[in-house]
């Protein structure tokens, strides 16, 4: 079966997603993506290459929202702090933004969160819709695993959260049954500890669900989702003297392990 399969897709690449031919035209998932797409929004275009699906104006609004409230130029922040290091040793632009949209996977905090948090609402809808009791079907969660998308390190109250859904109510996105899941969801963990409030990550998952995407779709909806913030700590970087970027002294490190000695 394996040899067949590899013999079959030999010399040749079948596709549905499209083709560029030199000179003439380019396809993009079977229109014409200098005619037919050529007034698309560069978001409404990212999303129908992804899912397949033409998304509403007030759908792609609230999409564009969401990249923009989380793009904090910050270098401290993890990933932000690896654009910034390669500016500083003077690395070029696509692989200090590389580098740090690679690490935006982090499990607990960056892309993994948003992933666990839209898997856990379409298990428990599912769970509940088939007559699941939701206080029940949460706490035996919470006892299994932390829920991701619930807490927040430094500051329980995730300052996004209400620009996001000032947002989502202006446009009429903010009743859907994986939003109002996630608000529930939330007073059955405060209940049981009251820093556990709902973070970015919940409300971009639920609202993201609402919207019809799966775990797949919203997990390459938020590559890009950190990435306006980078370009200006790599560029400050780049403005200041080489590698003095957050130096550390010797009297910094907390060293336990073999004492000085002779050699």
């Amino acid at each position: 079966m394996g040899y067949r399969l590899l013999q079959e897709a030999h010399g040749v690449l079948r596709t549905r997603m499209g083709a560029a031919f030199p000179g003439t035209r380019a396809v993009f998932r079977g229109h014409d993506l200098h005619h037919d797409l050529r007034d698309l929004d560069w978001m409404a275009l990212y999303l129908f290459g992804i899912t397949g699906r033409q998304h509403t104006p007030e759908q792609i609004r609230m999409l564009h929202a969401i990249w923009v409230y989380t793009s904090y130029p910050d270098a401290r922040l993890w990933n932000n702090r690896v654009a910034a290091l390669a500016g500083s040793v003077r690395s070029t632009p696509p692989l200090a933004m590389a580098a740090a949209l690679a690490v935006s996977e982090a499990q607990v905090y960056g892309g993994q969160a948003g992933v666990r948090a839209m898997s856990f609402f379409l298990r428990t809808k599912a769970a509940v819709d088939a007559g699941a009791d939701l206080v029940e079907w949460v706490n035996a969660e919470a006892e299994q695993r932390h829920i991701l998308g619930y807490g927040r390190p430094i500051d329980s109250t995730d300052e996004r959260i209400y620009w996001l859904h000032q947002r989502a109510q202006a446009l009429g996105l903010a009743e859907g049954p994986y939003l109002r899941l996630a608000f529930q969801v939330e007073q059955i963990l405060l209940a049981r500890r009251p820093h556990l409030r709902m973070n970015n990550a919940a409300y971009t998952a639920a609202l993201c669900a609402d919207m019809g995407m799966d775990v797949g779709e919203f997990h390459l909806f938020r590559v890009p989702l950190f990435l306006a913030g980078m370009p200006p700590c790599y560029v400050e970087a780049r403005e200041r003297p080489e590698a003095t970027l957050l130096p550390l002294s010797c009297s910094d490190i907390h060293y336990e392990g073999v004492t000085a000695r002779r050699w």
